[in-house]
């Protein structure tokens, strides 16, 4: 029982899966597009993804303000996930991931990483951070 996580952005997309007994989640790549409105390619790499791990859900991060307010990008995500639901033919639950790429962005300084490779893998931790936001929100079995 795999769980995919999600940190959907306006040219990439960061997926992170949890492990089989859904404790932890590691980053698995980042989805890049060049149309912010051309997701074809991006939904078809995530039920190869989906179906390579066996996931039986997905946890999309839903980008909500500070004063909880959902902005035109929590719009795009909403629209995102009924296309998911249709398409991949999984549950889809949207985690509030206010302050996840703040979260990453301090765990890649703090590993010393460059700019320019925390640029290359920031969507990709933050998906590990709202993923295992998610998974840590769970009743231990």
């Amino acid at each position: 029982m795999r769980i995919l996580g999600l940190d959907f952005g306006s040219t990439t997309t960061g997926v992170a899966v949890s492990d089989p007994f859904g404790w932890t989640a590691q980053g698995v790549e980042i989805i890049r597009r060049q149309d912010e409105d051309n997701l074809k390619k991006t939904i078809e790499r995530i039920k190869e993804i989906c179906k390579e791990y066996s996931c039986t859900q997905i946890v999309l991060g839903l980008p909500k303000n500070m004063n909880n307010t959902e902005g035109e990008r929590a719009e795009k995500t909403r629209s995102f996930k009924k296309r998911l639901e249709k398409e991949v033919k999984l549950p889809v639950i949207l985690w509030d991931e206010r302050l996840s790429t703040v979260a990453a962005e301090r765990t890649l300084l703090e590993a010393d990483i460059s700019r320019k490779k925390r640029k290359k893998v920031i969507d990709k931790q933050a998906a590990v951070f709202i993923l295992q936001g998610y998974l840590d929100s769970k009743p231990s079995q």
